[in-house]
């Protein structure tokens, strides 16, 4: 269902990438031709962003490639037997998969909004990778209680990058998130366009 839990390898690789491809620019000044050559500031921040996107959907590909390859040689599997929410385990393979990259490409919003902020390539990736990592713990301390703050802090955007592992195991998540699979994939399209929103004016009124 989560493709050999391949998905921190692919987290780690989206964040390097796309902190890379602005920190990167940035330190250079190579995104000054980009920004010459565009009508618009807009059009570089988005085709960015729809080239990690791209990436991102690539990789997962790969791991369900390299899935299917291990489950029909060494580790043989049904995968039409019924699963986790009464459905067939290779729906809810392509479902988890689906899920992920959602989540991942909050974790992308971040990423770059932090690398429009920070020109240093090392520490975006470090932030980057700490919001990937303890974003959990961050979340937990938040909705821990029940005062009336909880039903607010629940939407916080480190909440929204548990989607995935909640997916796949949602008894043991939802009493850390307090938000079902639908609310917290609202909560992650919702914080994505609004770092992707933040980030991009950060960009445009950015001085090189």
């Amino acid at each position: 269902m989560m493709t050999y839990d391949s998905t921190d390898a692919i987290m780690i690789i989206l964040v390097i990438v796309g902190s890379t491809m602005f920190s990167m620019e940035f330190q250079n000044n190579a995104i000054l031709t980009l920004l010459y050559k565009s009508p618009r500031a807009l059009y570089v921040y988005l085709n960015k962003f729809i080239t990690i996107f791209i990436y991102d959907l690539i990789l997962h590909g790969l791991a369900i490639i390299f899935t299917f390859g291990l489950a029909t040689t060494i580790n043989p599997v049904s995968w039409l037997a019924v699963y986790q929410y009464q459905q067939p385990l290779i729906v809810n393979m392509f479902l988890a998969t689906g899920v992920d990259i959602l989540t991942s490409m909050l974790i992308i919003s971040v990423v770059f909004l932090i690398s429009t902020l920070i020109n240093s390539n090392a520490v975006v990736v470090t932030a980057s990778l700490a919001v990937m990592f303890f974003g959990e713990a961050i979340s937990t301390d938040l909705t821990r209680g029940y005062s009336a703050l909880t039903s607010l802090a629940k939407w916080n955007p480190f909440n929204m990058t548990l989607l995935t592992h909640q997916y796949v195991n949602y008894g043991g998540y939802y009493d850390t998130t307090l938000l079902t699979n639908g609310e917290l994939a609202l909560g992650a399209f919702v914080y994505i366009v609004i770092f992707f929103a933040f980030g991009y004016l950060v960009f445009r009124q950015k001085r090189y």
